[in-house]
Parts: structure tokens; sequence; C-alpha cells
């Protein structure tokens, strides 16, 4: 009895603001009960099952999220939609869940219970998600995908210099990866919205990790170290978009023998270039992979809402920089029509593998080219299916100085011959109708006859990038005065064009500036042709001219050089490029070297 009265007396004591002890282990039962439940039921809240349970997100973002990495990759590990859109600290969840109650109260309005009221609020949706992770930093992102636990070697040339940047600048995980899980909407921001959205933020900038100092150390050394690891790396695998995938293409059989097939095959057919000969047999070849650009006109490489590395290109960064190893996939996401393509070719081979050798002596530069043939992939489009039935292949260089503080021409440096390529040209999106050409008072200075040709942004008055307001990209229509194109080619500001058709055998000089402008081959010579499957084409030309439109060149500087190819009786854009390279003489640090005779 006495036992008992001491256990009561023991429950009923008074122990923390006047609450007895059985009152608190009551409430505290009563607590964890209540937990429990509520617990359970907010976790259940976070199951793939209850987030496509109702047909509004099952029909559109789930179906959207299953065709990416975040949904199957190798690994085998999935992302679900709360690993996503919840977060793990459980005062932010409760503010989230507390949030998503206004999701069921449209759902109750039925603001979006059809695919087509879903995609008309889809931007305003996604803008929402963006601006929360952005405040967070990325919080769910980095959950999975931390900089602390990257290894830098593994991944590709351009994610490497992009983390780095963000990690520096202050720029987090959803200023780039907008559109990994779901349908791709950031296209249609204004370039005014993109640019503030992806404003970079000093509470965002992170210390650079041992392991990526050790990585950058490496690089610095010696040039070299890893630069070739990412091409072992799964393309997508790191859960980016479609367009940065990972060159894996198997080798062709020239690039695996190097030229001593074609050097056994194709020289009979192409004699040494008149003007000297080269013993090409020591000089080692550059690999150069062309691929198909499709529509990816300059204005849509200086529009970030279509190309996603606009800012890491007008920052400095070569096309080079962050593509290399990639023109293969790239290559094949156009040809296919996933990409900039409206017009694709069944069949087209999305890039061409093209092994190149320079040599000079006192008076000429020397290049030969060597890649295999294909078979004819007719243009759907073209009766007969040839564009130009007397070419079956046409092969064009282009120059110009490489001056980083005086650049003649805008962002050659860079891009390369891209930058005489845009929106308004032949057969690109915003091309001129033959009426408009016709009645236009340029028809005659740019021989519209023929379409709008390959331009300079160094020839125009304005060019149009955005296309705000429906207004047309490009600038065909706003050429400069004569005397000032004039001035602009005596400066130096022009791409200088060599050319060389192979049907008809002609060999091309010529300019671009405010139009393509050709002549015949007054400082050029090419040669060769087709043995056994493998063209080699040869060609000579002198390293100084006094002719516009001639790029004089100098054994002491380096030059921007491109390469297009115009395989398969095909013409205007329909054609493979490089990407823009250095070209040096007896140097070792440019990529395309020119050996000493």
């Amino acid at each position: 009895m006495a036992d008992s009265s001491r256990k009561f007396s023991m429950m009923s004591r008074k122990v923390v603001l006047g609450t007895t002890l059985g009152a608190a282990l009551f409430f505290m039962i009563v607590g964890v009960i209540f937990w429990g439940g509520f617990n359970t039921a907010m976790e259940a809240t976070n199951t793939m099952e209850f987030c496509i349970s109702c047909h509004e997100m099952e029909e559109n973002v789930y179906r959207e999220y299953t065709d990416t990495v975040h949904y199957s990759n190798r690994s085998g590990v999935r992302a679900t939609c709360s690993d996503c859109h919840v977060p793990d600290p459980w005062l932010h969840k409760v503010v989230r869940k507390v949030e998503a109650s206004n999701e069921i109260f449209h759902k109750l309005l039925g603001s979006i219970d059809t695919p087509e009221k879903f995609d008309a609020k889809r931007l305003q949706l996604a803008k929402n998600v963006w601006r929360a992770m952005k405040e967070t930093d990325s919080r769910e992102c980095r959950n999975c995908h931390d900089f602390n636990s990257m290894n830098p070697e593994n991944q590709k040339k351009r994610s490497r210099k992009q983390h780095i940047l963000g990690m520096e600048a202050g720029n987090t995980c959803i200023d780039c990866h907008k559109g990994v899980a779901h349908k791709k909407v950031h296209d249609q921001l204004s370039e005014d919205e993109l640019v503030a959205m992806e404003q970079p933020r000093t509470e965002d900038k992170r210390p650079i990790p041992p392991q990526w100092q050790a990585f950058i150390a490496g690089i610095n050394g010696d040039g070299k170290v890893a630069m070739a690891s990412a091409t072992a790396a799964e393309p997508g695998s790191d859960g980016e978009p479609a367009m940065e995938k990972t060159a894996t293409a198997e080798p062709s059989e020239v690039e695996q023998a190097g030229t001593e097939v074609a050097a056994t095959t194709a020289v009979a057919a192409a004699p040494a270039a008149a003007g000297g000969s080269v013993d090409w047999a020591p000089i080692e070849a550059y690999p150069v992979t062309l691929f198909y650009t499709g529509q990816a006109s300059m204005e849509w490489v200086l529009k970030g809402s279509d190309h996603g590395g606009k800012r890491a290109f007008v920052t400095g960064d070569r096309c080079y920089d962050c593509h290399e190893e990639e023109e293969v996939d790239i290559g094949d996401l156009v040809v296919s029509g996933e990409k900039v393509e409206d017009s694709p070719i069944p069949d087209k081979r999305g890039s061409i593998l093209v092994n190149i050798k320079a040599a000079y002596d006192a008076d000429n530069i020397y290049m030969q080219f060597q890649w295999e043939d294909a078979e004819h992939t007719p243009v759907p489009f073209v009766d007969g299916g040839k564009m130009d039935p007397e070419n079956p292949i046409k092969l064009a260089v282009m120059l110009s100085t490489d001056d980083e503080d005086n650049p003649q021409v805008e962002y050659a440096e860079r891009s390369g011959c891209w930058q005489t390529c845009h929106h308004d040209a032949n057969y690109m999106p915003h091309q001129p109708d033959e009426a408009t050409l016709a009645s236009s008072p340029l028809a005659s200075r740019l021989e519209l006859s023929q379409g709008v040709t390959k331009y300079l942004k160094e020839s125009r008055s304005e060019i149009e990038i955005e296309g705000k307001d429906g207004k047309l990209r490009g600038g065909w229509d706003k050429l400069r005065e004569q005397a000032e194109i004039d001035a602009a080619l005596a400066d130096g500001a022009f791409m200088d064009l060599l050319r060389y058709k192979a049907g008809t055998g002609e060999s091309e000089d010529g300019h671009i500036l405010e139009r393509r402008v050709m002549t015949g081959g007054q400082g050029v010579s090419f040669s060769g042709g087709l043995t056994d499957g493998v063209w080699t084409i040869e060609m000579v030309r002198k390293l100084t001219s006094d002719m516009p439109g001639d790029v004089s060149m100098s054994k002491d500087n380096w030059y921007n050089i491109g390469f297009a190819l115009h395989d398969d009786y095909t013409s205007s854009r329909f054609h493979h490029v490089s990407l823009g390279f250095k070209l040096g003489f007896d140097d070792e640090d440019a990529e395309i070297n020119a050996i000493g005779q």
C-alpha cells in the first residue's frame, strides 16, 4: 500500500511550470504518437506515387522526367520529385508543405487540369521553381551534386570550366541547368530576364575544393594533365543537357591509321601543288572533326536562351575551349533534326574526321587534307538530290589575324568562321524572300540574286541578336556606306577565304566582309582527288600578299583558322564546319603547327 502511495505521489509531483510528472509523461506519449503520425503523413506526401496521383502531374511533368538521366542512368540512382522539390531540413520542409496548399487550391479550381492549361502556365510555374532554387543556392541540387565530392578529372572540359567559374563568381546550379528534368521552357525568357535570373551572388561564392586546386595546378603545370580523361565518361551521365554530351564515337579507319593508309592510296591522285613539293611523311597529322552545324548562327551563339554557353563565350572562352571532344555528338544531334535544324537530310553523317598536315617554306604555306568518302545521301528538298551537281565536295579554309588586344573582326579569335554565319542568310530561319531581295536598294551592291551570303558584323550598322518584338534576327539590310566598308577592308576587318571545287577543279581566293567575294586562284592553288574511298587534297598558298582581302602571314605570329567541307554535292549552309583553331609556324603550342621545310 505504501509503495502504491509512493508511486502515485511521484506521478502527481509537480516538475515544470506546475505540471505533474504524470501529465508530462501523458503529453509526451501523445506528442510522440502525434509526431509519428504527422511525420508519417508528411513523408507519405513525399513519395512518387503521391506526387503523380493527380493527372496534372502524371500526364505532364512525370512523363517528361522519365526520359531524363534523373529517372534512369548507369548508376541506378533515381532522383524522385521530393528530392528536387522538397527540402530535407524539417522547418524548410514544413514551410514547403504549407506553400503546396496553394497548388491544391489551384487543382480544385481546375486551372491546370488539362495539358493545354498546364502548358499555358508552364513558364510561370517554372519561374517559381527557378526563383526558389536561386534563393536557396540550389540546396536540393547540392544534396546530390556537391562540388566537394566532384572529381574534375571525370568531367568534360566544358563542365570543369563552368564549375570553376561558378564557384569563383557565385553562380548556382539552377543558373545553368534549367530544363534538365522537364520540358525546356527557358528559351521563352527574354534575354533581360535570363541575364537577371543568372546573375551571380556574392553570398554563393565558395572556396575551390582541394581536389579542384590540385587539378588546376596540374593543368597549369604542363597544359596536358587529364584533358582527355573526360572522354571516358558516359554521355549525359552527369545530368547535363543533351547538347553537352561527350564524343564517344569509335575512331574511323583514317584516324586509326593516321595518314599511312591515305599516303599509300591517295597521294598518287594528289601531286604536289604548284610552287614546290613537300615531304609529308615526317609531319604529324592533326585530327580535326568537322561537324554539321544546321541553323546555329552567330545570333544563336550570342543569345543565352538559345546557347547556354553565351556567358562563357562573351567573357572570353573560345568555342574550342568548351566544345573540343564534343563535335561528334553535336553533329549527330543537329543532323538528326533534334537541334537547330528544320531541314534534316536523312542518313546524313553528323561529322567527318579530317587529318590535316601543315608545312611552310620561305614563300608558301602548304596544307594536306585527308578524309573518308561516304555514300551519297540525296537532299530531299532538291530535284535530283544534289544541290551542286558539278561538285561532289567543296573544301574551304578561312583565315584571320589573331590579335586579342586589337581584333579586327569581333569574336574571330573565339569563334573563327562562325562570325560570318547569320540568321538571315540563305536557308536560315529569317532568310528574306525573293521579292524582298529583288526590291531592295542593296540588290546590286550585295548581288542579292544569289540570296544573302556570309557577311561580317563590321560591314553592318546594326545586327539584331535577340529578335525582340518579332524583329528578324541578323542585319543583311543594315549595310554601311561603301567608304566605311572600304576602310574596314583596308584595316584588316575581313575573313580570308580559300576554296576548292573538286568537280570543276577550281581554286578560289576570296574574302568575306559585306558579302562573300570569290575570285580566281590568285594566291592559292589546290589539287587532289578521291582514291580508294579516301579524299586527299593539297593546298599551297603564298605567305604574303598585297591583294585586298588577303591575310599576309608572318612566321612569328598566330592566325585564326577554320575549315568547312561541303560533301555529297551540297551547298550553302549544308556543310560540316570545324571549331576555330590557332595556326602557328614551328610552334608546338599552336593547334595547327606548320613545319618548316
